[in-house]
């Protein structure tokens, strides 16, 4: 397993570069990408760890975070946007690209299809329904892992002076006003879909409500620890409901940090 990790880890970072562009509007949005891997394949190992998992289960978690966005490279190559509504679905697109890989099928079928699986799932709204419980446990934790450094990745672009810099995301209209769906929302402590975000408002709520999609109390606590929530709360706009919002959603914060992680699988 190790010689294949390194494998596929030597056959990513060729992948990667062979996307090296003159076009500076490009290479902005492909180094993005290429540090987003690299940081969430080593924070897939780290959560991978702190649960206990085998060696081979964190090999596991390594591929899981080394290939989760490959199709972000063809997608941004093609269609100069990481919105996948305007385009294709990068997690689809990034499943036909490693059915493309020769060295693919030298991993066992139930790795292969797990690793499948969690990519296939980690940008929907809701993993919804898992072929095992050990398929369940990879895609919550890639899903972790991958929220974690988003939210690295948007945080200059969620502050008045970064919202109208974000390269290729999800287009907004400038107001800091919440939609009222939104509102309602945050409200009840639930989770709201991307797809329907349509002011600067909308973008840092909906980053925000992701605290709701965490798995595991670690991930929660270093989302936490690094001022993640607090920079986004402190740019919430003064609007009916949105303290009542706050509130809920840092006393959900506070239980789910106190809790003992374990792997369901």
């Amino acid at each position: 397993m190790r010689e294949l990790l390194r494998e596929m880890h030597r056959w990513m970072d060729g992948y990667m570069k062979s996307f090296h562009t003159d076009d500076a509007e490009v290479m902005e949005g492909i180094r993005i990408k290429e540090e987003h891997t690299g940081r969430v394949t080593a924070i897939c190992v780290q959560l991978a760890k702190h649960l206990g998992l085998s060696a081979h289960d964190c090999a596991l978690a390594e591929i899981l975070g080394l290939f989760h966005d490959v199709g972000r490279f063809r997608q941004y190559s093609i269609y100069r946007t990481f919105h996948d509504a305007a385009s294709e679905d990068h997690a689809k697109l990034g499943l036909s690209v490693l059915a493309e890989l020769p060295f693919w099928g030298r991993l066992e079928k139930e790795d292969a299809d797990l690793v499948r699986f969690a990519i296939a799932r980690h940008n929907k709204k809701e993993i919804g329904a898992a072929p095992s419980a050990r398929a369940l446990a990879f895609a919550k934790l890639l899903r972790d892992a991958d929220k974690l450094d988003i939210y690295r990745v948007l945080a200059p672009f969620l502050t008045p002076a970064g919202e109208s810099k974000a390269p290729k995301f999800i287009q907004a209209t400038a107001s800091q006003r919440i939609s009222p769906h939104f509102i309602e929302i945050f409200r009840a402590g639930g989770q709201a879909d991307y797809r329907e975000l349509k002011t600067y408002g909308d973008r840092k709520l909906v980053r925000l409500l992701w605290v709701y999609d965490i798995y595991f109390s670690w991930t929660l606590r270093e989302i936490v620890k690094r001022g993640y929530v607090d920079r986004i709360v402190r740019y919430l706009p003064e609007q009916e409901g949105v303290e009542e919002g706050i509130a809920r959603l840092k006393s959900y914060i506070e239980k789910k940090c106190a809790e003992e992680d374990k792997w369901d699988a």
